[in-house]
């Protein structure tokens, strides 16, 4: 905690207001200069105040949303079992048609219940399940669902879905069950396993389009063709205790990918994959992570953004509470050089991380690409990043690093408490055209981050020659 106080010889009913804003405004820079800070401007307490409102709520069912109410008995409740279908759960057997048929049937019904019963294995063809539906449908997969493994086989209708649900209000997804994407032979075909390759598209496991009142709750989503789950035109979603996997070397399996999306809550989740754990692209706002676990994979990413000279906006991010270990990347925004639009408004903060390279990443030069990136002068400008109370490991010695562009800097950047450290000692800070500021405790020490405002530097001079005027208390 810090407070300011004015020294009691001090009338304060004789300053005007004017000057008062000022003096007001040199504590601020008198702290910032105690303990070693970067500087931009004013503005950066008011983006700090602000960014406090995106707080995520305490407890682990925080109602964020206008989430539906479940009933925890069964009255009123019509069970609709995919066995009664013709399911047959052999592993096998395509069971495809039981589940469009029992998706007809208890999306028809109000107070359905949708069940995948438990210890079967369903074989499942890629399939858009739709809605809307009548009243709030459940859907309690307790078995595992399994699809195809042969990637030559994949019905041409659908090239990116496997299991699609579309356009529903109020579902809920939850159970002990298991969705497997069977990715293996997708991964090996990846132009990112081996160069010969050609670069194609894969499957997304499971997505969810065009939707709005979501829970998930409990499930494990694993070894998707690409990305494991997506989050895709939706607005109101809760992903509460799921688990996501897939092995550190499966290309492009993203573990969560939110796009396109608004009000979304990620809380008290597992995610190891071959790519980000989550990742949060153009057209997304008011999206909010509170426990969760990273690694392996490349980090908790906003983007990438501005591909091909697109638009790319992301506003409004909260990470809270969150351990990543031997990631690729920790908290990472990446942007392609060419692109427009903004990120701002995003706040990372109690963050843990041991073994991970680039634990604290901006890179406005972005390039997954075979081929090297033109050098072009617009970029997504990227502004208001808080990062807060940030400690453990790097694995590479640029534990901070903001590469940022010469023509659209980044700027209003905060750290506060950030302790980052090499196994050998010699973390080190690395900015391009970055401003912002730093209080508390900053290791490896920020001054890279400054600001080039004269008016700043005006105002130090003046704190020079007032500093024995004022009284500071600081409790960090």
């Amino acid at each position: 905690m810090i407070s300011l106080d004015l020294c009691e010889s001090r009338n304060t009913e004789e300053i005007p207001e004017e000057i008062m804003a000022k003096i007001l405004f040199l504590f601020f820079v008198l702290l910032t200069v105690t303990h070693g800070i970067a500087l931009i401007n004013l503005s950066d307490e008011v983006i700090l105040s602000e960014l406090e409102d995106l707080d995520a709520e305490e407890g682990d069912e925080a109602e964020f949303f206008d989430l539906p109410k479940w009933e925890t008995h069964r009255g009123n409740k019509i069970l609709v079992n995919v066995d009664s279908f013709g399911a047959v759960g052999d592993g096998a057997s395509d069971d495809t048609k039981a589940f469009v048929d029992a998706w007809k049937q208890a999306c028809s019904t109000p107070k359905s219940v949708l069940l995948v019963p438990a210890g079967r294995f369903y074989l499942v063809n890629p399939t858009r399940f739709r809605g809307p539906c009548a009243g709030r449908l459940r859907v309690q997969i307790e078995g595992t669902i399994i699809a195809p493994d042969e990637p030559k086989n994949w019905d041409p209708k659908n090239p990116r879905i496997w299991l699609g649900f579309f356009n529903l209000t109020g579902a809920l997804f939850q159970g002990g069950g298991v969705i497997d994407g069977s990715g293996s032979k997708w991964w090996a075909a990846s132009c990112k396993k081996n160069k010969t390759n050609p670069c194609k598209a894969a499957p997304t496991a499971l997505t969810i389009y065009a939707s709005s009142g979501i829970k998930v709750k409990g499930l494990t989503i694993q070894n998707g063709q690409q990305m494991n789950f997506a989050i895709s035109r939706s607005d109101s979603i809760r992903i509460t205790g799921v688990k996501v996997s897939a092995p550190e070397d499966s290309p492009n399996t993203d573990g969560i990918h939110i796009t396109e999306s608004t009000n979304v809550v990620l809380q008290n989740s597992r995610i190891g994959t071959g790519d980000d754990c989550v990742s949060i692209v153009n057209a997304s706002s008011n999206i909010k992570m509170k426990g969760i676990y990273c690694g392996p994979g490349h980090g908790i990413s906003i983007g990438s953004l501005g591909k091909d000279n697109s638009v790319g906006i992301v506003t409004q991010v909260v990470l809270d509470n969150a351990f990543l270990r031997g990631t690729t990347n920790g908290l990472r925004i990446k942007t392609w050089q060419g692109g427009a639009g903004y990120v701002r408004a995003v706040r990372f903060q109690n963050v843990r991380m041991q073994d991970v390279s680039n634990p604290i990443i901006i890179d406005q030069f972005y390039c997954d690409s075979p081929k090297s990136c033109q050098n072009q002068t617009s970029a997504v400008e990227i502004s208001e990043i808080v990062y807060r109370n940030v400690s453990g490991t790097s694995k590479s010695q640029k534990a901070i690093k903001f590469a940022c562009s010469d023509n659209v800097p980044c700027s209003h950047i905060v750290l506060n408490n950030i302790n980052l450290e090499t196994r050998d000692g010699t973390a080190e800070v690395y900015c391009n055209s970055a401003t912002g500021i730093g209080y508390g405790y900053i290791h490896p020490s920020a001054e890279c981050l400054n600001s080039s405002d004269k008016k700043i530097e005006k105002m130090e001079a003046m704190l020079d020659e007032s500093k024995e005027e004022y009284l500071i208390h600081t409790e960090l």
